[in-house]
């Protein structure tokens, strides 16, 4: 459903919707990665935190799926963009991540929730760092899924990686697109759990269907570029704070978790043989065996929805 949160329009799933007893339970807000939008959360995953007690809220990050588009701040020059940063020039996003971490906390009002579990992904990693870091007071915990502090000198992707996540589909047509993208999802996937082709086809498929919008990926690589000083910023995080990280992540190297869950005060480090950068059926498995105890051990005793 839609709702008018930070000013912006977004596209959010709140389990509560469905059923309204999931306002009393903790809530979970899902923050999805770069380009990705709220259906790609696998449901397996999604379902298995709603049996374990959770409501879930996901929502479509801006300029992605059907939140807001911000279009008319132009496609970016990815490649000059990419010069800047490397020469440690400014980069000039349309929006920040700062942003987009308003964003978020702008779902939990609308949602009515006090405090929430932040759980992100890749980019939504960082977002979720970023919540983390602008209200304390909202997250009960923080989970930091194949992500990055951002810190400069971390190992980059492999080069193969780099020019498949860098390289455009042959044509706009439907076919070509999903071609893309297979493709991508196989280059950066886990070597350790390969996935169902079928069903990775069909999901791409179904989202591509939803929305495919290239450009709103393109202004979300300037806007993780742009956010310079989160790594010194991570010694303040005060919430307790899991990360997670494949060993075998070909996109986001395993140094870069390793370095996240050392910056934050507190942090535990689970480091997943085998898991690359998605999340198939045996890594969401893996997964929820310390996702799930994590938040339950960290439950807060403070009331996590607001009155109407």
């Amino acid at each position: 459903m839609k709702i008018r949160a930070n000013n912006i329009d977004i596209e959010i799933e709140d389990s509560a919707s469905h059923d309204p007893t999931h306002t009393q339970r903790p809530a979970v807000l899902m923050l999805m990665g770069l380009g990705m939008q709220l259906v790609t959360w696998p449901p397996a995953m999604v379902q298995a935190l709603q049996e374990a007690g959770f409501r879930t809220i996901r929502m479509d990050n801006r300029d992605i799926g059907l939140s807001q588009s911000f279009d008319h701040a132009g496609k970016p020059h990815l490649i000059w963009e990419s010069v800047k940063y490397r020469v440690g020039m400014a980069n000039k996003p349309a929006y920040t991540l700062h942003d987009m971490a308003a964003d978020a906390l702008g779902v939990l009002d609308v949602c009515q929730v006090q405090r929430a579990h932040v759980v992100g992904v890749s980019m939504g990693g960082m977002i979720a760092q970023r919540v983390a870091l602008a209200a304390p007071q909202r997250a009960i915990s923080l989970t930091s899924i194949m992500s990055s502090s951002g810190a400069r000198g971390l190992p980059e992707a492999h080069p193969n990686v780099m020019r498949a996540l860098m390289s455009r589909p042959a044509s706009a047509a439907q076919d070509a697109v999903l071609n893309h993208y297979i493709h991508l999802f196989k280059v950066i996937g886990s070597p350790g759990f390969p996935p169902n082709e079928q069903l990775l086809r069909e999901r791409i498929g179904a989202g591509i269907a939803r929305s495919w919008r290239p450009q709103g990926t393109q202004r979300q690589m300037v806007a993780i570029a742009a956010d310079r000083s989160r790594a010194q910023e991570l010694s303040r995080v005060q919430v307790p704070t899991l990360v997670i990280h494949g060993k075998d992540d070909p996109l986001v190297p395993f140094a870069c978790g390793q370095d996240t869950a050392r910056r934050i005060p507190g942090a535990r480090l689970v480091a997943i043989d085998g898991m690359g950068h998605d999340l198939p059926p045996g890594v969401v498995t893996r997964v929820l065996q310390d996702l799930v105890p994590f938040m339950n051990t960290h439950a807060a005793s403070a009331p996590q929805h607001e009155p109407a």
